[in-house]
């Protein structure tokens, strides 16, 4: 079996968490949707978990699943599909990344349909985290990779924002997973605006078909629509019919199209269908986000002690902040 990646302080000694088991079901969640406040830290290039305070813990971050988590399901409906998942594999690790731009927007994009593992889904830039890499390092390789940008040292802030146990396929009537993630999601605030990162955004087209920057109204309507709720949500008219992305040619070139805004507000289908939406890990994200904004935290976060500023290199240990750069290999489904 690999290095374990994601472990659980679990009887007072870290444990790692096999690819069947609910992360989220084992740090003592309920029946509720969540999210949990749970403690983390770092142990020899892993993360540690714990539904209680531990020595070493560096932070406390909201951990949620989505409400049809198959991993949960299987806990509750124990049987022979469950004996199908594979025993010679943990739970993977990965880590998103929400760049924030000076005027506030964040930067979304879309999978290609040719991807293997939730294809056509916008999320922000993502993705494993390799062995012995530190988590912000991971993410804005991935961020590089996926997006061509490469974020000039001093010049962003970085602070944690919650984990989602994530799965693939979504849900148990899509097939049984074959995928299991903690992705942590990182909001990285750059001191550009939006118009300065767009300029320089070259987009990997093995893994992206197209971007787009969401502000807060329309981040609020994307992330009310929370997959898996039996209440329907109200949501307010104000937000536009259409929104602005870029979306690449098959040769190579790029060109603006207007997304219909009720594209982002669809939820995930109980029936296997990979439909262009957002996916429900961002939502969780993208709520996280709404909050951070309207915290007293975010107008100083630059100085905050909730925030890291990269030293430049990235590769130098952080040592102020909840969560500093954790070190950790197919892309979570976020």
């Amino acid at each position: 079996m690999a290095a374990a990646r994601v472990l659980l302080l679990l009887s007072g000694r870290p444990e790692p968490v096999s690819f069947a088991q609910s992360v989220c079901g084992l740090l003592g969640a309920g029946p509720g949707l969540g999210p949990w406040p749970t403690h983390c830290g770092r142990k020899r290039g892993q993360l540690l978990l714990s539904a209680r305070p531990f020595p070493g813990a560096s932070a406390r971050l909201p951990l949620q699943r989505p409400a049809f988590c198959p991993f949960a399901a299987l806990d509750q409906q124990p049987g022979p599909r469950g004996a199908e998942l594979p025993t010679n594999r943990g739970v993977d690790l990965g880590v998103a990344i929400l760049l924030q731009s000076s005027d506030q927007t964040v930067l979304l994009t879309r999978r290609t349909r040719t991807l293997s593992v939730s294809p056509n889904l916008w999320v922000p830039p993502g993705g494993h985290v390799e062995l012995h890499e530190e988590l912000l390092d991971g993410g804005l390789r991935e961020l590089r990779e996926e997006t061509g940008l490469q974020l000039p040292g001093g010049q962003f802030s970085w602070v944690p924002l919650g984990l989602w146990e994530s799965a693939y396929p979504p849900r148990l009537s899509w097939g049984l997973p074959r995928y299991h993630h903690i992705v942590l999601y990182l909001l990285v605030v750059s001191q550009e605006s939006q118009q300065q990162l767009q300029a320089r955004i070259q987009p990997n087209p093995s893994e992206v078909s197209a971007f787009m920057w969401l502000g807060p109204d329309v981040a609020a309507a994307v992330a009310a629509t929370e997959d898996g709720t039996e209440t329907p949500r109200h949501l307010s008219q104000d937000y536009p019919v259409s929104l602005l992305a870029v979306e690449l040619e098959d040769g190579g070139g790029a060109r603006p199209v207007a997304l219909p805004t009720s594209t982002l507000l669809r939820t995930t289908p109980t029936t296997m269908e990979e439909k262009e939406r957002v996916s429900t890990g961002t939502k969780f994200a993208l709520r996280l986000w709404l909050q951070h904004l309207a915290s007293p935290q975010c107008g100083t976060s630059a100085t905050s002690e909730r925030a890291h500023m990269d030293p430049a290199p990235a590769k130098q240990e952080q040592s102020v902040g909840p969560l500093p750069a954790n070190q950790g290999s197919e892309k979570p489904s976020a």
